[in-house]
């Protein structure tokens, strides 16, 4: 099974057309993404974001800043937000910003608090002073529910909670988006939206497991697996981007929108392990084959499942690829451009041919 087509909603590429749109986290793999698509379909990007702590990074290897009004800013500092909106004015906010590594947030549990918490109050608190606003949508994760370890889907009634600190402060960001929608923001929709885990080109980040495999492979080495046997939602950053559009597209234009929305594979699919996605990405590489190294220190949780269903019932969204074919195409990307080929191309054509089989 590869892409699904036909089954479900495409995004609305003349609705973002003009658009003034805020995004957060646009130096980022994710964030990088989502602007090279914006772009391609017209709207008119302001990025906020610190610098790309990363070398390679997708930003620069894209030429996103080209494509964008880049500014350079830490949410954590009020004024320095309040001095890269002055004078803008927005349609639409998609924050993406974050401190996104739950073992970084085992290192430094202050400054990912301050990022995923209080840098997300900052800048709703700057928000308010915008007029004309249509839909604001703060992207959290799968992980801000309290996970007992039974393997259970979560829906977004579950409760929130978090045994790290990052699952801890993004599960506190959605309380803090709670109160400002609810205390200032009556006639502007804000919402959550939680991804699964996302996969694709473009991702060199520290303890991620592509970017690892992708670093072992062009090393000649082994990549080392903490756990293995742990499962995650994976989801293609196509597909996961695709929804975080349909949900700010759903709370700008209809009333009844959901304020929360998870996204992630396609409900029934069949749960893909660590080990597995690491061999389908090791021998798409031929790479060598990867070694188990347990972390007794670690707090990660060894089972993860959401359930997006009230994406397809509220949007008519649903994920629409698989494991195998996200991560080949994953690999693919990684392949071309250590070939030579333009990152930003590479982008594209994916994004084409995902528009394309709708």
């Amino acid at each position: 099974m590869g892409v699904r087509r036909g089954a479900v909603a495409a995004v609305d590429s003349p609705f973002w057309s003009g658009k003034r749109v805020l995004l957060t986290g646009h130096t980022g793999f994710k964030g990088s993404w989502a602007a090279i698509w914006l772009a391609r379909m017209g709207a008119r990007v302001t990025g906020l974001s610190l610098a790309p702590d990363t070398q390679p990074n997708l930003f620069t290897l894209a030429g996103v800043a080209g494509r964008t009004e880049s500014h350079l800013a830490d949410l954590r500092d009020p004024a320095a937000i309040a001095a890269a909106l002055d004078g803008r004015a927005f349609d639409l906010v998609l924050h993406m910003a974050a401190q996104p590594i739950v073992r970084t947030s085992v290192e430094d549990p202050i400054g990912t608090f301050a990022t995923n918490v209080m840098g997300t109050a900052n800048l709703l608190q700057a928000l308010r002073a915008q007029v004309g606003l249509q839909g604001v949508l703060v992207i959290t994760s799968d992980k801000v529910y309290a996970n007992h370890e039974t393997g259970r889907a979560f829906a977004e009634g579950d409760n929130l909670g978090g045994k790290d600190p990052y699952s801890a402060s993004k599960a506190a960001a959605e309380i803090v988006v709670q109160s400002f929608a609810r205390s200032y923001f009556a006639d502007v929709p804000v919402g959550t939206a939680r991804g699964g885990n996302v996969i694709g080109g473009g991702d060199f980040s520290r303890d991620r497991l592509v970017a690892d495999i992708v670093r072992a492979a062009r090393a000649g080495e082994q990549v080392v697996l903490r756990h293995p046997e742990a499962t995650r939602p994976w989801q293609h950053v196509l597909d996961c981007l695709a929804g975080y559009f349909a949900h700010l597209q759903a709370l700008a234009t209809d009333p009844d929108a959901p304020r929360a929305l998870n996204f992630g594979p396609r409900p029934g699919g069949a749960q893909v392990s660590v080990g597995e996605l690491a061999t389908l990405g090791v021998e798409a590489l031929d790479g060598q084959p990867w070694r188990h190294e347990p972390d007794p220190r670690s707090l990660e949780a060894q089972t993860l499942a959401i359930d997006a269903s009230l994406a397809r019932r509220a949007l008519g969204f649903e994920s629409r690829l698989d494991a195998p074919r996200a991560v080949a195409l994953t690999m693919d990307w990684y392949r071309r451009q250590a070939a030579g080929e333009d990152a930003h191309r590479l982008c594209l054509e994916e994004i084409e041919g995902y528009e394309s089989a709708s």
